[in-house]
């Protein structure tokens, strides 16, 4: 199915580790200050990361019609979360794709996931100063919770806690 920006969503699979692992380079790259894990620390994972990191979490990404991949988002349940949490971690849009409706539908695609598993709740983390992903989660439903954390790698930044409500308790 053809979406805005002219990218398909695919959920991928451990088979398509390469692919993932291009996509969360790029970003992390791109937009260093706005993920917990560093570059250098991904750039050293082998195959065998990449493959049990999908296997145990949900991820997508958005491609075009070149194949390129132009975007991606991850769900997990999070340690030490509500059961019926899904968390939302690496959601990021390349810079050419962005403003086209890209991330709204990789947040969207989360929400109709999580959904499916009867989730009340999907929650984010979003370091301060991160306008734009902070407009678009507020844009898609979610609220700010006041609930705030340094950021592991960098005790100078501070995140605070975003969630949508599927339902009610």
């Amino acid at each position: 199915m053809r979406h805005p920006g002219d990218v398909d969503i695919q959920q991928v699979g451990e088979n398509d580790w390469t692919r993932v692992r291009d996509v969360r380079l790029r970003a992390l790259r791109e937009a260093p200050d706005v993920f917990g894990p560093s570059l250098a620390r991904e750039e050293r994972f082998v195959e065998s990361h990449w493959r049990m990191r999908l296997r145990t979490s949900t991820t997508w990404i958005a491609v075009d019609d070149a194949g390129a991949g132009r975007g991606i988002v991850t769900m997990i349940q999070e340690p030490g979360s509500p059961d019926d949490d899904r968390h939302i971690v690496s959601l990021w849009v390349a810079p050419e794709a962005r403003r086209q409706g890209v991330g709204w539908l990789l947040l969207d695609t989360v929400r109709r996931a999580a959904a499916l598993e009867d989730a009340r709740t999907v929650s984010l983390w979003l370091v301060d100063g991160n306008h734009a992903a902070g407009d678009l989660s507020v844009r898609a439903g979610f609220t700010r919770t006041g609930e705030r954390q340094v950021v592991p790698r960098d005790p100078s930044q501070t995140e605070e806690r975003y969630v949508l409500e599927l339902r009610t308790a």
